[in-house]
């Protein structure tokens, strides 16, 4: 049943990237682009995600997801490498690329061949970071 959730949950996520825009690679460098031909037709997709979470954030204490196991702890109010690192690469990808983790799996069914290529890179990106941040880690630690 966990899975059937999951599936339901993630479709619905994908079919919410494909008619909000966030799918489409234009659109989202358009939104990127604020010094240029700026579209901010994306904030509202923005607000229509951050607004009802943050009310059903208010709403978690005490409480235990449907599908059992447990709502993640309030991280740490802590900017460090990894954070600072972390965001600008997701950045510079987003804005060179027009896709973030989320839009470009659930446009891997229409998206053509860019679409892969970008999804493999990502995995790629996936694979090579652990051991990575393990080296820098030994390397220049955080502090």
């Amino acid at each position: 049943m966990r899975a059937l959730y999951a599936f339901i949950a993630g479709a619905l996520f994908g079919a919410g990237l494909f008619v909000s825009g966030m799918t489409d690679t234009l659109k989202v460098q358009g939104w990127l682009d604020v010094f240029g031909d700026w579209d901010p037709t994306l904030a509202f997709v923005m607000g229509g995600a951050i607004i009802p979470m943050a009310i059903a954030w208010a709403f978690v204490p005490g409480r235990a997801p449907l599908v059992g196991g447990a709502f993640p702890q309030k991280p740490q109010p802590r900017l460090g490498r990894n954070l600072v690192l972390g965001s600008v690469l997701f950045g510079a990808g987003w804005g060179l690329a027009g896709l973030c983790p989320g839009p470009a799996i659930a446009s891997l069914s229409y998206g053509g061949v860019g679409h892969w290529v970008f999804a493999a890179a990502m995995l790629a990106g996936m694979v090579a970071t652990p051991p990575i941040r393990k080296a820098l880690d030994r390397r220049l630690p955080d502090g």
